[in-house]
């Protein structure tokens, strides 16, 4: 069976016989025409993997051929063969999707190389990928049980994501299983790290912390101020780090990124703790005691996050920057996205623009309500696709372009991450226990130890005390929080939905990136 079925257009194809012969002996399927119309009628009746197309023939042209073989078959790649080097050819033949082109004279390695490079690129790349994540095996194994700081953390789950977009291109089912096993006991031992450290980062003594979600302006967002240069501190909810590799190519389009970075999301990982603490620039406790009328505990009725803009402005008169012109905008569905398309232009007068965008949190929580969207999102692939088409089509990716040109810095973050659960866990409490998930807080809780990372005094944790004896639980990587009634019922419901508020990599590990616009 022939390795691919090519067809080779010129009107002087009697002169690349040995060519041709060339590819056969390499196990090409070659059909040779000498003009164009021969060709288009050969693709339309004909399955064909690859078109060699001359550029200048009699009668019709070879972008004329080209434009009606689009027209027929539009996924067929189509190299075009030509002694014009000219840009503007270049140009319109580019326009009209060819996939490589050769300059004549061409040798047949030339046209070998072309053919590989288009047919057998997902099988080499697949083959290539697979054995560079053997090799590199060893040496994640090795960090995961050396001990690794937060900082060491932070740089081996960018490997473990950059290996899972890898492992997209990877057609072995055996090494993809491999790697998730490994990304699994990574998580085993990111719960043991932050069980054992969590406490000493939060204090107010701590000298020795990561940057986390309540120093996550004072570190990443404040320093880039300067005069002239508007900044926009950019928030999109719940982005996990691989989600933003997957729409980085779009910014990369209009942005120059100066910087790609993580911090830590405080626990629990959820909007309402972690959003609140970035703009306050203080912890949960620290917001109850200082705000008691806005802030508000799970179990209370009302918006948790309706005071974003008011911390904002608290913690900018703590840090003697409430001279600064700043706007804040919060976008929760497509009309007011819209307004912020034509708003953007306005908000160049000032220094600083927070722009909170909603949208991936909307996806993940729909994500386990909506039959449909189980099966758009049913792995971390197509919850990675989803978004990327979301941002690319989004109201949000119209407003940054339209200041892409401008001089201006962007810091883009995100509150918290989410991880897809697999495994309930069964936990009992009273009345008052919280819903959630990922997490719980309430007294008299009784779980299994192990399961969870547990807080009997809340403070201890940042954390505020919603009633007498109330006591925090975090499910660990995969897990999730179910109570014994209809037990089986909503750990089948929610097994393999997108979840937040507990202790894995994907919540905690989040990114905060830099970019400057191309003007």
């Amino acid at each position: 069976m022939a390795l691919a079925t090519i067809l080779w257009v010129d009107d002087e194809i009697d002169s690349l016989h040995s060519h041709i012969l060339f590819l056969q002996n390499k196990g090409y399927e070659v059909n040779a025409m000498t003009n164009g119309l021969d060709a288009i009628d050969f693709v339309k009746e004909n399955p064909v993997d690859v078109v060699l197309l001359d550029e200048t023939m009699p009668g019709i042209s070879g972008l004329e051929t080209l434009a009606k073989i689009k027209e027929a078959n539009q996924q067929v790649p189509v190299v075009l063969i030509t002694k014009n080097e000219t840009e503007n050819l270049m140009d319109e033949a580019i326009g009209r999707q060819i996939t490589d082109y050769l300059i004549k004279p061409v040798n047949p390695n030339q046209v070998l190389l072309s053919l590989k490079k288009i047919i057998d690129n997902k099988r080499l790349v697949a083959e290539t990928t697979t054995t560079a994540y053997q090799q590199q095996f060893r040496e994640l194994f090795t960090t995961l049980n050396s001990n690794p700081d937060y900082t060491e953390w932070m740089d081996l789950y960018k490997k473990l994501v950059y290996w899972e977009l890898e492992m997209e291109k990877s057609n072995s089912p055996e090494m993809q299983e491999v790697f998730q096993t490994q990304k699994q006991e990574a998580n085993t031992e990111f719960f043991k790290f932050i069980s054992k450290n969590y406490v000493k980062w939060v204090s107010p003594k701590s000298a020795d912390a990561p940057v986390m979600s309540h120093t996550l302006l004072r570190n990443k967002v404040f320093p880039n101020l300067e005069k002239g240069v508007p900044v926009f501190f950019v928030l999109i909810d719940n982005l996990r780090l691989d989600q933003w590799k997957a729409i980085q190519p779009v910014f990369a389009q209009s942005f120059r990124i100066q910087a790609e970075e993580t911090f830590y999301s405080i626990l629990p990982t959820a909007t309402q703790y972690c959003r609140n603490a970035i703009f306050a620039g203080l912890m949960p406790a620290e917001i109850q005691a200082q705000f008691p009328n806005q802030w508000k505990n799970d179990d209370e009725e009302g918006g948790k996050n309706l005071a974003e803009e008011e911390f904002l402005r608290a913690q900018l008169k703590r840090m003697k920057m409430d001279q600064l012109k700043t706007s804040y905008t919060k976008v929760l569905n497509h009309q007011a996205g819209q307004d912020l398309v034509n708003n953007i232009l306005n908000l160049m007068n000032n220094d600083l623009n927070v722009i909170v965008y909603n949208f991936v949190d909307m996806l993940s929580h729909a994500r386990t309500e909506m039959e449909v969207l189980k099966e758009l999102a049913s792995d971390e692939a197509s919850y990675r696709s989803i978004t990327a088409s979301w941002f690319e089509h989004s109201p949000l990716h119209q407003a940054l372009k339209k200041i892409s040109d401008k001089k201006i810095t962007i810091v883009l973050a995100t509150d918290h991450g989410s991880v897809r659960v697999k495994t309930p866990y069964k936990v009992i409490g009273d009345k008052q226990t919280t819903a959630n998930l990922r997490y719980k807080h309430g007294r008299n809780l009784n779980y299994e130890p192990k399961e969870v990372l547990a807080f009997r005094d809340p403070k201890e944790a940042g954390l505020p005390v919603p009633t007498i004896n109330s006591s925090f639980i975090f499910a660990r990587g995969d897990g999730f929080l179910c109570y014994p009634n209809n037990y089986n019922y909503f750990a089948n419901y929610y097994r393999n939905s997108f979840q937040h508020g507990g202790v894995s990599m994907e919540e905690m590990i989040v990114p905060v990136i830099r970019m400057v616009g191309k003007g």
